[in-house]
């Protein structure tokens, strides 16, 4: 077997270190520290050391120290490095590091034959019997939600898939493919149908993306936390990758969670294979990072791009993303239950074709500021002469001919040709 090392816990080190502590915890065993918490010493700079083979963490050892005391917060070692005297090495050098800072007594608290315990025999710690251990925990759903306010998530109103006017055949695909594995994970997995936990929707803006992505975390009734990658790089001094990591370590402290990334070409876009190349290090990080978002059950990463053709092609494997789906205009069917959905209070009066024929290249959000647009002069009219009445089919043609089109004839051509090249549905 080759040789092993020790040396000082690095930022990069956190996606192996969660992967070494799951090995390390029995199945229905809970730790007395769970892995936020310990991870979050470690870069704070307490006390913290790895065992290395080459490249590869094996093992990690991590203390914090109060004064002259320290508490020893995790043993774990890779599963197939065990029993080769690795634990007891780390809290060699854990000891020898905490001496230097004043601390003269070391304790520990583990699950009983948690991973770490024999190594704690070995290196000389009593066992303490007679002793009770206490510890008041807030509710799980206090400890979720104070963790999904830290992340500025929340819990959507329930009603906003049936909100989603128009847009069926998006609509019938995201329900197939995402919502009714989700929904229905035990008929899905005796049909060998695996549900799915990463998507991205592209498609040029304002046809609903985000709007689709907020309707699904409300149809599984799910907490929605959408990352902005601008806030985290300001967030931190160390880069937005590591804001990144930390982001994604406390995500796994949610019991469910739809996350979604918009204009993820931001962070995932085509590397120039240049090594200076300040785009590198982060669309690597977040590579790295959703395996392990993958892992976990009820959780499904949504990103969101108006260019799937910028997304570096990594990034856009079956291996990290199940489905690449194509969020396009609404064709006319579309855009009559749009406008309809505006037009509750003055249907009978205006001419819902003319509207709709007028709108072509209307994306949804287009159609909401020209609705808005022309109840708005209804209304000022109402005000300003007292002549009252709804708006009207002419109020209506003049709001859509004062807003311009989101879409252009040159942006649906290339739509269409990344659904023919991108798409996997």
């Amino acid at each position: 077997m080759p040789a092993w090392h020790l040396r000082d816990y690095h930022d990069d080190d956190l996606d192996q270190a969660i992967q070494i502590w799951d090995q390390s915890r029995q199945a229905d065993e809970t730790p007395v520290f769970p892995v936020s918490e310990v991870m979050a010493t470690a870069e704070a700079g307490q006390t913290a050391v790895v065992a290395v083979v080459g490249d590869e963490v094996v093992g990690m050892a991590v203390a914090q120290a109060h004064g002259r005391r320290a508490w020893v917060l995790q043993v774990a070692l890779a599963s197939r490095w065990r029993e080769r005297g690795i634990g007891s090495a780390l809290l060699a050098e854990l000891e020898r590091r905490l001496r230097a800072l004043g601390v003269r007594r070391i304790s520990a608290l583990l699950p009983a034959h948690a991973a770490g315990t024999r190594a704690l025999e070995h290196s000389g710690y009593r066992f303490r019997d007679g002793l009770t251990y206490y510890e008041k925990v807030e509710p799980r759903a206090t400890a979720n939600a104070d963790t999904l306010t830290a992340l500025g998530g929340r819990l959507l109103h329930e009603g906003l898939w049936d909100a989603m006017a128009g847009m069926e055949q998006e609509k019938q695909v995201i329900e197939r493919r995402i919502v009714l594995p989700l929904t229905e994970p035990v008929l899905a997995d005796r049909y060998g149908v695996a549900p799915p936990k990463a998507v991205i929707l592209f498609g040029p803006p304002g046809t609903g993306k985000t709007s689709f992505a907020k309707a699904v975390a409300s149809r599984l009734r799910w907490p929605f936390v959408e990352l902005f990658p601008s806030r985290l790089a300001a967030a931190t001094s160390e880069g937005l990758a590591v804001a990144l990591r930390q982001a994604f370590a406390d995500l796994a402290e949610l019991e469910s969670v739809l996350l979604f990334i918009d204009e993820v070409e931001e962070i995932a876009g085509v590397r120039s294979g240049q090594a200076i190349d300040p785009g590198h290090g982060v669309t690597n990080e977040l590579l790295k990072l959703i395996p392990g978002f993958r892992e976990h059950d009820a959780r499904l990463l949504a990103c969101a791009t108006n260019s799937v053709r910028s997304l570096d092609a990594a990034f856009l494997r079956p291996g990290r993303f199940d489905y690449v789906i194509p969020i396009g205009p609404p064709d006319p069917t579309a855009r009559t239950a749009i406008w309809t959905r505006y037009l509750r209070n003055v249907a009978d009066s205006v001419d819902l074709t003319q509207l709709v024929a007028a709108s072509e290249l209307f994306t949804p959000a287009d159609i909401e500021f020209a609705a808005r647009k022309a109840a708005q002069a209804a209304f000022e009219r109402e005000v300003t002469h007292r002549q009252g009445g709804p708006a009207t089919t002419e109020d209506y043609m003049n709001a859509i001919a004062d807003t311009r089109p989101t879409l252009t004839a040159q942006a649906i051509e290339e739509f269409t040709e990344d659904i023919e090249k991108y798409s996997r549905l």
